[in-house]
């Protein structure tokens, strides 16, 4: 695989280089399972539109209520894969602990996605560095 992502990535130029490897990248970790790809791309989706509008705005509220939407997406994305399950369990021994009925939430059968941590705190670093101006936001 990698040998045919470096033979065609450097018969491109920069700009199809850079869509190219993030295609590649994409095949590869949905190779693994594909239904996970759809995290990766809702992360970049959402931080690539959010860093472009941090690279317009002047106006430091709005600013703010962007990185807000990029950290509570990624990290809500990687707190429910992560601890949905053990919140589940804790809330269900405490409504048990003070309730005489049947906590009835089951448990979900997650399958931990490969790299989330990763990727999560990555694309977080992205927006978080175009917030405080130390790198422009991305072009398409």
């Amino acid at each position: 695989f990698m040998a045919v992502v470096l033979m065609v990535y450097y018969k491109l130029n920069h700009r199809h280089q850079n869509l190219f490897l993030l295609a590649a990248s994409y095949f590869f970790y949905g190779s693994w399972d594909w239904r996970f790809t759809f995290l990766l791309i809702i992360s970049t989706v959402v931080d690539f539109f959010v860093g472009q509008a941090l690279h317009e705005s002047k106006e430091q509220r709005r600013r703010k209520q962007l990185l807000t939407i990029s950290v509570c997406v990624n990290l809500g994305i990687l707190g429910f894969f992560k601890y949905f399950n053990f919140f589940n369990e804790e809330l269900g021994k405490l409504y048990t602990a003070i309730s005489s009925n049947t906590y009835s939430i089951q448990n979900l059968r997650l399958l931990l996605p490969m790299g989330i941590s990763f990727y999560t705190f990555q694309t977080l670093s992205y927006t978080m560095d175009v917030y405080r101006g130390k790198r422009k936001a991305e072009k398409f």
